[in-house]
């Protein structure tokens, strides 16, 4: 049927994603019918090498399209039969179009970030950035922080020898790019003038800050890539020390916007796609403090039913003590 959009999502813990309603709310005001699927191989019970044979049943069941999270982007890309330029470059995919019993993969998450950090970041100094992660997002960010116009870039990655791949890839272009290891964190971030974290650390699923945030400084940007939660341990680290942050919300929506492009050939409003993130946002953050708010209510009832039937307990054995007493 003409107008008619099967579409999915892979990756792993993606229950929660926002990209179902950013992409099906855009569609219907299009005038589409467009089905979004989330294809969880955590639910699933499958792993990242897995999704060669999820995105070919996704091509026989007549899907139009795919996007590919964490932790399935560069792993997809030797499955595919054709990459878009920019993906080529990458190494990695986020995007896959089926077209002609083909499967082509594209990259939006560098467009994404890099139109994100112009409107939340716009005036930021960029003469030396710091980034942790050299996956396939951190693949994608690197290189639109060097779009960006960045003197120098230095990535940071838990296995070594990708953050060197990805920096030599970089450097062969003409880029001032290196990779170092953790430990030269402190001296790095000292004389850096931002931060990118492209790691997981710090979504759903993966707790934590992914450096110690005494190390931030007021005169610092950070940028973090997580948008679920939307405020991360390491962004709240950071306004509490007084540094600029841009969260990971903006990357999201613009590469969903031209995620969306390439599955239907409908340019979709921005604007309006912000919009709808931001309204899911808050009635996301609205059901949490709900979630929140009912759970201390349960538990103080608990507490004070335990403390009631304690007390009635106590008051009838100090009264059957007192009688057989006076027995």
């Amino acid at each position: 049927m003409p107008g008619t959009f099967l579409v999915g999502l892979i990756g792993a813990d993606i229950q929660t994603s926002l990209s179902p309603p950013l992409h099906e709310n855009e569609a219907a005001r299009l005038g589409l019918h467009y089905w979004y699927q989330l294809i969880d191989i955590a639910e699933l019970g499958l792993a990242a090498g897995d999704v060669g044979d999820l995105v070919k049943a996704a091509g026989k069941l007549g899907f139009r399209g795919l996007n590919i999270t964490h932790p399935c982007k560069q792993e997809v890309v030797k499955h595919l039969d054709e990459l878009s330029p920019e993906a080529a470059d990458l190494d990695a995919v986020n995007t896959v179009v089926f077209a002609g019993g083909r499967a082509i993969g594209h990259n939006t998450d560098h467009s994404g970030f890099a139109e994100s950090f112009r409107r939340g970041l716009p005036d930021a100094p960029i003469r030396s950035v710091l980034q942790l992660g050299a996956g396939g997002a951190g693949a994608a960010v690197a290189h639109a922080i060097v779009r960006l116009g960045a003197g120098h870039l230095t990535i940071v990655d838990a296995d070594n020898d990708r953050a060197r791949r990805l920096a030599d890839r970089l450097s062969s272009r003409g880029a001032s790019v290196a990779a170092a290891e953790r430990d030269r964190i402190p001296e790095l971030l000292a004389a850096s003038d931002g931060l990118v974290n492209a790691t997981p650390v710090g979504m759903e699923g993966h707790p934590g800050l992914p450096l110690d945030p005494a190390l931030l400084r007021p005169a610092l940007w950070v940028a973090d890539i997580v948008y679920r939660p939307l405020e991360t341990g390491l962004l709240r680290a950071a306004r509490e020390r007084g540094c600029r942050t841009l969260d990971g919300g903006g990357m999201v929506v613009h590469q969903a916007v031209e995620a969306l492009r390439l599955f239907t050939g409908h340019e979709p409003d921005v604007d309006r796609m912000l919009e709808d993130f931001a309204a899911h946002t808050a009635t996301a953050r609205a059901e949490t403090a709900d979630t929140a708010t009912a759970d201390t209510a349960t538990a103080r009832a608990e507490t004070a039913d335990t403390a009631t039937a304690d007390t009635a307990t106590a008051r009838a054995e100090t009264a059957h003590t007192a009688t057989a007493r006076d027995a």
